[in-house]
């Protein structure tokens, strides 16, 4: 069973987004996505600046398998990409929700939020996937 925590925010393409304190989001690709894709080999994230539309593809992860899009999951400019993750890509599958983020962004529409799963939601969906 996939792990989705209660105080994220969820998309169908598989991205979860936490709200900061100061505003931001800070977003990566969910426990399930990074499941299926198996062990990681090439993360590429976005340039700090980088104005982006809601579901423009934004990142690039790259595992044995396959290599993946990642969607922007909110309008918005990235302020801050995790830049570590070239260096070590596999912490995307070991800590998918923690050191394994990709970028924070600056929402165009902090409302948007609003418009993305909750963890109940986003578990049904994977379910019916």
């Amino acid at each position: 069973m996939s792990e989705a925590p209660d105080d994220l925010k969820y998309t169908k393409s598989h991205e979860w987004v936490r709200l900061n304190d100061d505003g931001t989001v800070t977003m990566g690709v969910t426990d399930h996505a990074q499941s299926l894709l198996g062990d990681l080999v090439y993360v590429e994230v976005p340039e700090p600046g980088r104005e982006l539309e809601a579901e423009e593809a934004c990142a690039v992860v790259e595992s044995v398998k396959a290599a993946s899009d990642v969607y922007s999951p909110l309008a918005g400019t990235v302020v801050e990409a995790n830049e570590e993750l070239a260096d070590a890509p596999e912490t995307v599958n070991s800590d998918a929700y923690g050191a394994g983020w990709l970028m924070k962004l600056k929402l165009a529409d902090p409302d948007s939020l609003d418009d993305l799963m909750d963890a109940s939601d986003y578990l049904e969906y994977i379910d019916s996937e």
